[in-house]
């Protein structure tokens, strides 16, 4: 018997942009961005060789993003859509859901989860654009 909880995943616009891998490259975007008042949900930051870095963006508002970017002179890549989870904890709800997803067939590129205190964590779910439909059914959200 599964014990109660809490559980929000929604479909959510992410855009990416790449930066060089230097001191200062990525704190220049966020700058930019909090100087025009973006709000972002969620970021993922990471290397994709030695020279450069891929941003991904997560905002409450893909319009304000655009906006901001564009001022700034920052080359944006998107929409593109990724799921984000909000979530009370239980034990192995990761688990659930990357099981939701496996039973559907749909390979998870990636996923950054973290506790964010008070028993609840958030999540945010990459799979492949062609897969977001399958993914969004399989997760009850379709």
């Amino acid at each position: 018997m599964e014990s109660s909880f809490v559980q929000r995943i929604e479909r959510i616009d992410y855009y990416y942009t790449v930066v060089p891998n230097k001191v200062g490259a990525g704190a220049g975007v966020f700058k930019a961005l909090k100087a025009k008042g973006v709000n972002l949900l969620a970021f993922n930051g990471f290397p994709l060789s030695a020279k450069s870095s891929q941003l991904d963006l997560l905002p409450s508002s893909g319009d304000a993003l655009v906006a901001a970017a564009q001022k700034a002179g920052i080359k944006l890549v998107g929409p593109k859509v990724a799921f984000l989870v909000s979530e009370w904890e239980h034990l192995g709800g990761v688990a659930d859901i990357l099981s939701k997803l496996e039973e559907a067939g749909v390979n998870v590129t990636a996923m950054q989860a973290i506790d964010t205190g008070d028993w609840r964590y958030g999540a945010v779910i990459w799979v492949k654009q062609h897969n977001i439909g399958k993914a969004a059914k399989a997760l009850g959200i379709s």
